[in-house]
């Protein structure tokens, strides 16, 4: 599952829920979290390119590429890390 040349320890026990691996394959593209004001987000690989200090994380057949500075801190990907301009079917819903 893990197939990064760096250490993965500390991002095996980080969870995708069902709706972001469901929101992954319908862009039907990798992703990465990345840091930003507001902590955590997830963009399309299009927009803010994975780095080779990546961990990588199986979403489906797609990867999420994870910060080395947010790899620590993160527990899950959730749907809140998912920017409402980034899709406008995510416009006024609320996650928590």
């Amino acid at each position: 599952m893990y197939s990064n040349p760096h250490d993965n320890a500390g991002i095996r026990d980080v969870t995708i829920v069902p709706e972001v691996v469901e929101y992954i394959n319908k862009r039907d593209c990798d992703f990465r979290i990345c840091t930003s004001c507001g902590g955590p987000i997830l963009l399309p690989v299009q927009v803010k390119p994975p780095k080779k200090s990546d961990l990588l994380l199986q979403a489906g057949n797609h990867t999420v590429y994870v910060s080395i500075h947010q790899a620590r801190f993160l527990h899950s990907i959730r749907m809140d890390m998912i920017p409402f301009f980034d899709d406008p079917e995510m416009a006024g819903h609320e996650y928590g």
